[in-house]
């Protein structure tokens, strides 16, 4: 049975198998697949005999997609179709009521409950459990990490006291993080079958419960015990008699020196060291990581004498560089000498202390790496996901992703993976929103043409969240970055999301603040140029975006910028390009009928010293503006001039040996091709046309046909009064075609 993680990672270099394909279908179709009970909860309306395991998955699956709640765990309610036999809750918003509904009628094996929210107390989920006859001898392993017990309020039915002790078959118990007593812990310790305890950060403060399962206990996890009160001598004569113990962890956050904490299992742990084999003499794992105060001389001496030994955490110890270390070759080490030992540290997965300790010294170890590395990239990612409210961890993690997804790095990684890392990328920014190095370590990540480009993601909602989080910073560096995300993400967006993007008047306002910013002191940067191709790409073939522009007073604004930057062809491109978008929307063409701006834009298109690009769409709106004789308020006599100099201008232009620009479609251009047309309108729409198609034949001689533009240059090439330029160029585009389609 494949683990199912939450990162769906399991086999990130692979395809997703067919399995997990078909249960994240459903979980995306579950209101149409099922029916609703008088409570609210959902029941699946037609449902065959699930296989156990699958039925397990599919928990698995939705608890990791965050859709498992109050509403959908209803589906669970038939134990006769889904039979759950390993099952997790892990951080769902529960009610003691839904779980109970839900998971009581399933004879469990395991669940894994760490961390739910929705009022799910370990109280509740015990007396669930007890409820179920079989449940009571058939559960053998439980996670309740991170919540409230409410041990007191374990009452049966009958009035009589229920404990842990009431599920006989536990095998495996975890109750890190949570409010477990001293007499709770004796409760636990009752269990006659009793192998693995996990005790960490909790209230307990006696260990002489454990004495109890002495016979039975094999797995101690007692991390960072705050409140105990025991003094060296009895946590020793404790575990002394903890002769079937094959790991122990004492482990420690890591507090400063001095501050008093720990002082008694410190002295403990040294003593334990000191002891020789005869204390716990079963032992081959030890973690005593972020402990103070230990020698190099007492762990080689540890060392020496366990030639069984297997595993030794030393994280945040200072002697994890100990020679006797190097001369186990089977000896699996955490700490800071290299790579594999803080590799090791992904058992520390749910501690944030050691967390941070051991992804600082990844990120060293990673800062000049030149070879992929998706494994410790994966590693990360499943940190991220635990820690998502720790800034400090999430700053030193978002490091390691753009250190681990750069340049060739990122395409040597799998996409899955980049796609995770990217969901990480974003949740961090929202969720540390104010945070500078957080959201400068995210937005040099996603700044990778080949991320954005190859990489599946939601690429609507990141460049909604990276341009309004520009709208409150204002920190040059920062902002040159955002910018440039922005401006990559808009341009993959689909038709259908730009448009919705585009109604957004506020991401306009926001990226016109950027050029008028820019231009106000200037300079000729990254972030005025970004603005600006975001902005011509919103208002391609989107009026609305086009008039969002206007009523901003964009069209102001790049009168200025057109003037002020005469001699930047890349800025004069860009603001002439979104020009040529307004002008194309013919309900938006009186607000160009400004003579002053004709004028500058006609001197562009007629200076051969003016970069091609520039006269190019500088004939672009011109062309359109003249195309409608009927709606034009200027003078008839630069309505002339304009005609007269688009065709003489265009007979000096040459073929460019790049592409220059790209087109959504052809539709802009078929009012241009109307025999009724003048001659330079005409041909600058052929001329246009002809461009695209001499770059990318594939794809623009398809939409010839499809959008009726084949019909057009036929109609225009035979007529008798198209000028002999554009019966050419016609002619030309219609041999391309013809050679298209014969290939």
């Amino acid at each position: 049975r494949p683990e199912v993680t939450a990162l769906g990672l399991q086999d990130s270099e692979g395809p997703q198998t067919l399995c997990d394909l078909c249960l994240s279908q459903v979980c995306c179709s579950l209101r149409v697949l099922c029916k609703r009970r008088p409570d609210g909860s959902m029941g699946l309306s037609r449902a065959p005999l699930f296989p156990q395991e699958v039925a397990d998955q599919l928990m698995h699956t939705m608890a990791a997609k965050g859709i498992l709640n109050d509403e959908t765990v209803g589906i669970f309610r038939d134990g006769e179709t889904l039979r759950l036999r390993r099952a997790t809750v892990r951080r769902c918003p529960l009610s003691p009521n839904a779980f109970l509904l839900a998971l009581r009628p399933h004879r469990l094996q395991e669940l894994d409950a760490s961390w739910a929210t929705g009022g799910l107390t370990g109280a509740a989920i015990v007396s669930a459990l007890a409820a179920n006859p079989e449940c009571r001898s058939s559960l053998q392993k439980l996670s309740l990490d991170g919540l409230r017990l409410d041990w007191e309020t374990l009452v049966g039915d009958a009035g009589t006291r229920l404990g842990f002790s009431s599920l006989q078959g536990l095998r495996n118990l975890k109750l890190a993080n949570t409010d477990l007593s001293d007499a709770a812990l004796a409760d636990v310790c009752s269990l006659p079958h009793l192998e693995s305890l996990d005790i960490s950060c909790s209230g307990v403060s006696d260990l002489r419960p454990l004495l109890d399962c002495k016979n039975t206990l094999r797995y101690l996890i007692a991390h960072r015990l705050q409140g105990l009160d025991m003094p060296p001598s009895g946590l020793m004569s404790v575990l002394g008699q903890l002769r079937a113990l094959r790991h122990l962890d004492f482990s420690d956050d890591l507090t400063p020196e001095g501050d008093g904490g720990g002082e008694d299992v410190n002295e403990a742990v040294r003593q334990l060291l000191e002891g020789g084999p005869d204390v716990l003499p079963s032992l081959v794992s030890l973690d005593i990581s972020g402990q103070k105060r230990i020698s190099e001389a007492a762990v080689r001496s540890f060392v020496e004498m366990r030639s069984e030994l297997v595993f030794l955490g030393l994280l945040a110890t200072g002697i994890s560089t100990s020679a006797v270390l190097s001369t186990k070759k089977h000896l699996k080490v955490t700490g800071a000498a290299n790579e594999h030992q803080v590799c090791e540290a992904r058992r520390y997965r749910d501690r944030e202390c050691l967390v941070r300790e051991a992804l600082v010294h990844l990120y060293d170890l990673i800062a000049d790496g030149d070879k992929p590395r998706p494994d410790i990239l994966k590693l990360v990612l499943e940190v991220m996901q635990s820690h998502r409210s720790s800034l400090h961890v999430q700053v030193i993690s978002t490091a390691c992703v753009f250190k681990l997804t750069t340049q060739d790095l990122a395409e040597a990684t799998p996409l899955r993976l980049l796609a995770a890392a990217v969901a990480q990328l974003l949740c961090a920014m929202q969720t540390f929103p104010n945070q500078q190095q957080l959201q400068m370590n995210c937005l040099l990540a996603l700044c990778s043409e080949y991320i954005i480009q190859e990489v599946p993601f939601d690429k609507y909602s990141a460049a909604t969240l990276v341009i309004k989080w520009l709208s409150s910073h204002e920190d040059p560096t920062l902002q040159r970055i955002a910018v440039a995300v922005s401006c990559l993400l808009v341009s993959k967006l689909s038709a259908e999301e730009t448009a919705r993007f585009s109604t957004d008047v506020l991401i306009t306002k926001q990226l016109l603040a950027i050029v008028q910013q820019r231009a106000m002191v200037g300079v000729m940067d990254s972030s005025l140029k970004f603005a600006l191709t975001a902005l011509w790409n919103l208002t391609d073939e989107m009026p609305r975006a086009a008039r969002n522009f206007i009523e901003c007073r964009g069209l102001e604004l790049y009168q200025e910028v057109l003037e002020s930057y005469y001699g930047e062809p890349s800025i004069q491109q860009k603001i002439l390009g979104l020009l040529n978008n307004i002008a194309e929307v013919q309900d938006l063409q009186s607000d160009l009928l400004d003579e002053d701006l004709l004028e500058h834009i006609l001197s562009l298109m007629q200076d051969a010293r003016v970069d091609m690009e520039v006269r190019y769409f500088a004939g672009g709106v011109l062309a359109q503006l003249a195309s409608r004789p009927q709606a034009w308020t200027l003078s008839d006599e630069l309505l002339a001039t304009i005609v007269d100099q688009l065709h003489s201008a265009i007979l000096t232009w040459t073929q460019i040996g790049r592409e220059m620009v790209s087109y959504r479609s052809f539709h802009p251009f078929c009012p241009l091709l109307q025999s009724s047309q003048p001659p330079g309108v005409q041909l600058w729409a052929v001329w246009a046309i002809h461009l695209v198609c001499s770059h990318d034949p594939s794809h623009y001689c398809s939409m010839l046909g499809t959008e009726g533009v084949t019909e057009l240059l036929k109609s225009l090439s035979a007529h008798a009064d198209t000028h002999a330029d554009i019966k050419g160029l016609s002619d030309s585009i219609l041999r391309m075609l013809d050679e298209h389609q014969s290939r």
